[in-house]
């Protein structure tokens, strides 16, 4: 390759690089908070050559709420790791590093073999976890995910990268809220929005549980995880018919719906 030919392809690289900075950079700026985060997700999916994105926040080595999604594709399978308690998102915040799946199909001993089954199921290949770092701890992970087996190209991996740095913003905005907020002797704006993304039915049902077959909480939120995996259901939606007394899980007939299934919740 001559001198010329290769200055192009790399001034053409650094164009492409910085339209994708750009592009990122744009979707976080034009709005704020959760609608912020929702806009970096779809951002993600128009620059980076994947057909979903969803930011988790972790706490205490838990998927507490999902913070921003492409679509209620992505957000669903975000939340499956929170049902399963395994999972990339996991990872990639407990070991500080992603966690790059290129390909579920050729993967056999992954360390999340439920999720991952559950993901292939619904058409997903290659998932990708990029850890997002606030105050040098990760406290949470953008989730990619992609119909076609494959790397994250280096690009696009970059891309991914800096999207997963941008993705602290929002949640700052939260803060920034919340700070407004004590000021003026209100709970704050990032506190109510924080509370609409935590799985609130998730602790509601796992309390009604523990009072209908008097467990402790972890045996509690074992046995709605049993249930959401026993009808494929997220966890969420398990504890929607728990919450909504559709289900008792201290009945064995809760195991096996009549004919009348209430079926997914939309």
């Amino acid at each position: 390759m001559d001198v010329g030919s290769a200055a192009r392809r790399w001034g053409g690289a650094i164009a492409s690089s910085e339209r994708v900075r750009s592009g990122l950079g744009a979707a976080v700026a034009a709005e704020s908070g959760l609608a912020a985060a929702d806009g970096l997700c779809r951002a993600c999916v128009r620059l980076l050559g994947v057909d979903g994105a969803a930011v988790s926040v972790v706490r205490d080595g838990v998927s507490t709420g999902t913070f921003g999604s492409s679509g209620a594709l992505s957000r669903r399978l975000d939340e499956l790791q929170f049902t399963f308690g395994e999972g990339p998102c996991l990872d990639a915040v407990r070991d500080g590093r992603p966690a790059l799946v290129p390909d579920l199909t050729l993967t056999t001993e992954t360390p999340w073999p439920v999720f991952a089954g559950a993901v292939m199921a619904v058409g997903v290949r290659a998932v990708f976890a990029l850890p997002v770092v606030l105050a040098g701890a990760p406290i949470g992970a953008l989730d990619l995910f992609r119909h076609t087996p494959g790397p994250l190209g280096g690009e696009n991996l970059a891309g991914g990268l800096f999207a997963a740095r941008l993705a602290t913003l929002p949640l700052l905005d939260l803060a920034g809220g919340d700070l407004e907020g004590e000021a003026a002797g209100d709970s704050g704006e990032g506190t109510r929005e924080f509370a609409s993304l935590e799985r609130v039915e998730v602790y509601q049902a796992t309390g009604m549980i523990m009072a209908q077959c008097d467990v402790d909480p972890a045996e509690a939120l074992v046995r709605l995880r049993a249930y959401a995996f026993a009808h494929d259901l997220t966890a969420s939606e398990a504890a929607w018919r728990v919450v909504q007394r559709q289900v008792a899980l201290d009945d064995d007939s809760a195991w096996a719906f009549p004919d009348d299934d209430p079926g997914m919740i939309s």
